[in-house]
């Protein structure tokens, strides 16, 4: 029996902001509950957990590492900059068929793609057991025909997925742990496995964050992988949000994107439009 399945969700008071907020953990309830936060607070807890403040619900590896953010208010809504930018990749793949996502979180993305882009089946590789053990505290829709959650590891899984002849048409790449970006997505044959693994006119959606020489040298890859078919979004926040295309006759009709992204943002509320202003422009300061 692992960990997550031993402990239930343990709430109590939160020790860092107001009386209202709680700390949801994976332990059992007649845990040392005074040990248990003190190693919170001092980082060496090694699970992840979830703060609640009453309008907002937070996932964290630590104190500083926000993974995923959840409103209360509207649970299905992409709370995080970077999580609303990953779903530009519908400016260029109205409808697509499978969404293959690599690591979970809070299951933000899983949620907005399982509510506006009713075209697709949607799977999600988590490796992490303590992730999965909160979907219910994300309100992620169970598993169905639409939705499956999976434990493991996501670069096994897509070089599962090249061998099978299961043909993704997004891949999304979301995977990190307490120390940044997961080794296993880390390299260059991870993302020939990725291409080999896409539809014909797939697109792999990666959040690049970190220190800056590792989001350069992950760039550098992907460009390699891809043969330079790549757009980036760069974010205040200081994640790089990258696009990368299959189809060797990839060329934006940025007209046509343009109107894509109005119809999105009336479907969705998403500001589309930004987006595409901001792919167009970087995809033109490329070539100067």
């Amino acid at each position: 029996m692992s960990r997550s399945e031993a402990a239930s969700v343990l709430v109590l008071p939160s020790p860092f902001f107001s009386d209202s907020d709680t700390i949801r953990l994976l332990e059992p309830a007649d845990c040392d509950t005074r040990d248990v936060l003190r190693q919170v607070v001092s980082g060496e807890y090694d699970r992840p957990f979830v703060i609640d403040d009453g309008s907002t619900r937070t996932l964290h590896f630590s104190l500083s590492l926000i993974q995923s953010t959840m409103s209360l208010k509207d649970p299905f809504a992409l709370e995080l900059d970077y999580t609303q930018a990953m779903m530009s990749f519908l400016l260029f793949l109205a409808r697509p068929q499978h969404i293959f996502m690599l690591g979970l979180g809070g299951g933000s993305l899983a949620k907005f793609c399982w509510r506006h882009v009713g075209s697709a089946r949607i799977t999600v590789v988590e490796i992490d057991p303590d992730v999965i053990a909160f979907r219910d505290e994300f309100e992620l829709p169970p598993d169905g025909p639409r939705l499956a959650v999976i434990e493991g590891d996501g670069a096994a899984h897509v070089q599962a997925l090249g061998a099978t002849g299961e043909k993704p048409d997004v891949i999304m790449m979301d995977a990190f742990d307490r120390h940044g970006l997961a080794g296993s997505v880390s390299s260059v044959d991870f993302y020939e496995s990725v291409l080999r693994a896409l539809a014909g006119r797939g697109i792999m959606v990666a959040n690049l964050a970190g220190e800056g020489a590792d989001r350069v040298e992950h760039l550098a890859m992907i460009g390699e992988v891809f043969d330079d078919r790549v757009l980036s979004l760069s974010l205040p926040d200081g994640n790089d949000i990258v696009l990368a295309f299959k189809n060797p006759a990839f060329a934006p009709r940025w007209r046509d994107v343009a109107t894509q992204a109005k119809a999105l943002r009336a479907r969705t509320g998403l500001d589309f439009p930004k987006f595409a202003q901001r792919l167009e422009r970087n995809s033109r300061l490329r070539y100067f």
